[in-house]
């Protein structure tokens, strides 16, 4: 038996990290947006020893690294252990999703493999069990796993409110070839937060908050944003002229926005045409065209 998934990337429209938990993990709030850009996930399941392959035009020079330590592996593992299925799978993955970069492409991945699993799995779990599987993998593959073009998430990402789609929009992706760790960006934000004795401050959003780009535009934001380009020298020099940029169209009567997603180091300028913008990238930057979806 075997089934291709398609493996969506994702930015954050809107990213707060809220208080850190007893157990170190800190809660997030966020607006996920699903990009056009997507990997190509393979799957075989039958008697075979369990395998995986990765390649495709985004594969880092230097690979991914053992393959059992892969998202998309500890998915395939994790689904069989809690089906109680005895079986063997190998997944080959192409990678189009810039690695490492805050676009969740290792969590686009994983969801893939849970859906292709449970398609194929003579005794599926279900939407709710499938769910509980992916929060522990990650805050993003909840939301893969719905397969959904927007949601609202808070919590670890695993609490998910879909909301319908916002017209399709053109993004224009600053992708890097080494990344941001998030473990360490999450440090920076928890130091910086204590150093200004700042606590977490409760928003209330209204109930069309994210019904329209106009409103979203207003709205977007990313904490992150506040150490990160102290950490990543692209960063620091390629936000800033997205946000020009998106302030432009913006006072020009077009909707757009010029953020980081996630944890980055990936930056994007979403905006209203498919012509790209005229950004400036640092040598070793990639910059990548694709639409909403």
């Amino acid at each position: 038996m075997t089934r291709t998934e398609r493996a969506h990337a994702k930015i954050n429209l809107l990213l707060r990290i809220l208080a850190r938990e007893a157990s170190g993990y800190h809660g997030i709030e966020t607006l996920f947006q699903r990009l056009a850009l997507h990997d190509l996930v393979h799957i075989a399941v039958n008697e075979a020893p369990c395998a995986l392959t990765c390649d495709g035009p985004s594969m880092p020079t230097g690979g991914i690294g053992a393959p059992e330590q892969n998202l998309a592996w500890r998915a395939a593992a994790l689904y069989c252990e809690a089906a109680h299925w005895s079986t063997g799978w190998q997944i080959a993955i192409e990678k189009h999703i810039p690695v490492g970069g805050g676009l969740g492409g290792g969590s686009a991945d994983a969801a893939a493999v849970l859906r292709a699993l449970e398609a194929l799995c003579p005794a599926p779990l279900g939407l709710p069990r499938l769910l509980e599987l992916a929060g522990t993998l990650g805050a993003d593959v909840p939301f893969m796993v719905l397969d959904v073009p927007l949601a609202w998430a808070w919590g670890r990402g695993d609490r998910l409110l879909p909301l319908p789609a916002l017209p399709e929009m053109a993004v224009t992706l600053v992708a890097f070839a080494d990344g941001v760790n998030t473990g360490a960006a999450y440090g920076a934000f928890a130091r910086a937060r204590e150093a200004r004795s700042g606590g977490v401050q409760a928003h209330a959003y209204a109930s069309d908050a994210f019904t329209t780009w106009e409103s979203v535009c207003a709205l977007a934001a990313n904490d992150f944003e506040q150490v990160v380009p102290s950490l990543h020298a692209g960063v620091a020099a390629v936000l800033p002229a997205l946000r020009d940029e998106a302030r432009r169209r913006g006072d020009a009567g077009t909707p757009a926005i010029g953020m980081m997603s996630g944890s980055g180091a990936t930056c994007f300028l979403l905006h209203a045409t498919e012509v790209a913008a005229e950004i400036r990238a640092p040598e070793g930057a990639r910059v990548v065209l694709t639409g909403t979806a």
